[in-house]
């Protein structure tokens, strides 16, 4: 690449990303939020730089962005060395490695619960009404944490779908973190306090759900830590697919439905002009009942 074409690039990035400076949040249609540092329109997707250098961003689809407000809360400096993440339709995160830390201790013995997929739906369902989330969203958590493995047990000691750190589900009153019902209940409960915490702000409660919320107070984010960067990534992409999923299948079943709303009015119209039929006798008078002409 030629110097010319480099320095072209550099101010065609520089200009796209001045076209917003502020500190904003984007509010999403389905009533989270996102805070950045400043955007730019690529497009059917809109990039929210989390960074004033740019190196941390995420990609939303457009359609997706209700409005945009300034944000008015003190801003932070930002984290060095964070690698930037993504969302983008049809990607997949790599295999990440995750950050050195004291070597986990032995994970307690599980005790078996007998259970189905319908049982994993019906528990989570319940909690999403419970805690007021999308089940969705909690079910694209329970993917990312632990693939729908009720037994599942990560090497830091986490356990269950929404593997529930030992010290967690104590707090979560989850005695026992192998029982879909109780660990579902915690997890669900526990999204939905970091949601309120850091005032539904997606990415940040994400976060913390993954890394802690010490460290998203370290560094007044997301942490700059590739496991949580595609962990974070690997949830907003598996929900917004659904949500996705479910409006195209709105859309196509709409002209259905329109078909049989104008077919109705058109059958109730051509029995109305019908002609009564006059009765002969008084008997058939009373079986037979004219329409109602418009």
């Amino acid at each position: 690449m030629g110097l010319k074409t480099k320095l072209g690039f550099v101010l065609t990035l520089g200009l796209l990303i001045s076209q917003a400076s502020a500190t904003d949040i984007a509010i999403l249609r389905n009533g989270f939020t996102i805070r950045h540092e400043s955007r730019a329109p690529l497009g059917e997707t809109t990039r929210l730089f989390l960074t004033p250098d740019g190196s941390s961003f995420v990609d939303v689809r457009t359609a997706e962005i209700d409005r945009i407000e300034p944000d008015l809360t003190p801003s932070a400096a930002p984290a060095k060395n964070d690698e930037a993440i993504a969302i983008l339709p049809g990607s997949s995160p790599t295999p990440a490695t995750a950050p050195a830390s004291v070597p986990p201790a032995a994970p307690p013995a599980q005790i078996r619960v007998s259970v189905t997929p319908a049982n994993v739906a019906e528990v989570v369902g319940a909690a999403s009404d419970r805690y007021r989330l999308d089940p969705d969203l909690v079910n694209s958590v329970i993917r990312a944490e632990s693939g729908f493995k009720v037994h599942a047990v990560s090497p830091k000691g986490a356990q269950g779908l929404m593997q529930l750190m030992p010290g967690t589900a104590s707090k979560l009153g989850v005695s026992n973190a192998f029982d879909p019902a109780a660990n579902v209940d915690g997890g669900t409960r526990y999204l939905r306090e970091l949601l309120e915490h850091y005032n539904f702000d997606l990415i940040k409660a994400l976060a913390a759900y993954n890394a802690g919320p010490q460290r998203v107070e370290q560094y007044k984010g997301v942490p700059p830590y590739r496991e949580t960067r595609l962990y974070v990534a690997s949830i907003v992409r598996d929900f917004n697919r659904k949500k996705l999923a479910q409006q195209k299948a709105a859309m196509a079943a709409r002209p259905k439905a329109q078909a049989q709303a104008q077919a109705k009015p058109q059958t109730q119209k051509s029995q109305g002009q019908r002609k009564p039929v006059r009765a002969s006798t008084p008997s058939a008078a009373a079986r037979t009942t004219p329409p109602t002409g418009n």
